[in-house]
Parts: structure tokens; sequence; C-alpha cells
């Protein structure tokens, strides 16, 4: 039975070791070294005081702001502690129910758009925490922040071209805008 136990425990006590500090204390301080931005959790300062995180979306619910996904994390939105989607199929009516009101919401905020409403802005994303928009979904609120604002469309439009991220490597994803980005410069535009 010795003879068992002593290597089980050895063995246990070297892979615990590996994978509970080596591991997690190497990928670390590669990623503070190699990516420091980003190993910080992405983060955005205005004056000295963290504003938000380009990784995390913010809900902005003022007309005079761009509006960003929908979030299905729960107690709140965009809770980055209880990340995760409304795992509500296409056919069930509650997910119905929750777009209708949500194109009610947009409508209603801006009852003289009659574009068609982009899936982004009516749908959570499976974390339920994604910063970014379509571009279609920037520029289905432009004219109300522009009127909001009391701004040409064009200086907002231009704001929106300017914020625009490309594809990742020039082939992955679709080009998209950070909302939190995007609200900050309108701010600096004062």
């Amino acid at each position: 039975m010795k003879n068992l136990l002593r290597p089980a425990l050895v063995t246990f006590a070297l892979l615990s070791a590996v994978t509970g500090l080596v591991y997690p204390l190497a990928v670390t301080g590669v990623g503070q070294a190699m990516f420091p931005h980003q190993a910080a959790g992405s983060l955005i300062e205005r004056n000295g005081t963290v504003v938000g995180s380009d990784l995390i979306g913010q809900h902005f619910t003022a007309p005079r702001y761009f509006w960003g996904r929908p979030s299905a994390t729960a107690p709140m939105p965009n809770n980055a502690a209880g990340s995760g989607g409304s795992n509500q199929g296409p056919l069930n009516p509650a997910l119905a129910e929750a777009v209708k009101e949500r194109i009610a919401a947009l409508r209603a905020a801006d009852p003289g758009n009659q574009q068609a409403v982009p899936a982004d802005l009516v749908t959570a994303s499976a974390s339920g925490l994604d910063p970014h928009i379509s571009v279609a979904a920037a520029q289905f609120q432009a004219a109300r922040v522009a009127r909001e604002r009391q701004w040409p469309l064009a200086q907002v439009q231009d704001l929106i071209q300017r914020h625009t991220q490309a594809r990742d490597l020039g082939v992955l994803g679709e080009p998209r805008v950070n909302v939190l980005q995007l609200n900050l410069a309108l701010d600096a535009q004062r």
C-alpha cells in the first residue's frame, strides 16, 4: 500500500505545483510583458479616472449617446461577474417578446427613423458583455444622436467612421464600433 500511496502523492503535489502555480504565473508574466494594456483589463481612463473597459459593454440609455447591444446578464446589464447569454432559442416566445420591446424602445427614441433595425441592437450577445455594435447599428442611431446634440449629421457620421475598427487580421469578424469609445469621443467634441 505504501508503495502505491507515495508515488501518487508525489505526482499529485508535483502536478498541483505545475498547474496551480508555475503555469499560471508564467502565463500571467508573459501576458503582462507582451500585452500590458490587455492584461490589465483594457481599462479606459479619462482625467485619471477609470471610466470603463474596451472589453466590456456599458449600458447607455440617454438619447444623446449611442446605445450598445442588449445584455442578458443579471442582476443588471453588462454585469461582468454574471457573464452569459439568455440561452433563449430563436423560437422562444420570451425572446420574440423581448425583441419586440427593444424595437419599440428604439422606435420611441427616434420616431422618424424608418430604417430596418439592425439585429445587434435587439439581440444580446452570447456573453452579454459585447462592447461593440455593427457599423449599421451605429448608422441607425446617428440621426438621433445628431438631433439630441444639435450637431450636423455629417459630424456624427464622421465620428462613426473614425471609430470603426476593421476586421481582425483583415479577414476575421466584421467591421465594428466600440460604443464606449464612440460615446467618449462625442463628449470630447463638446
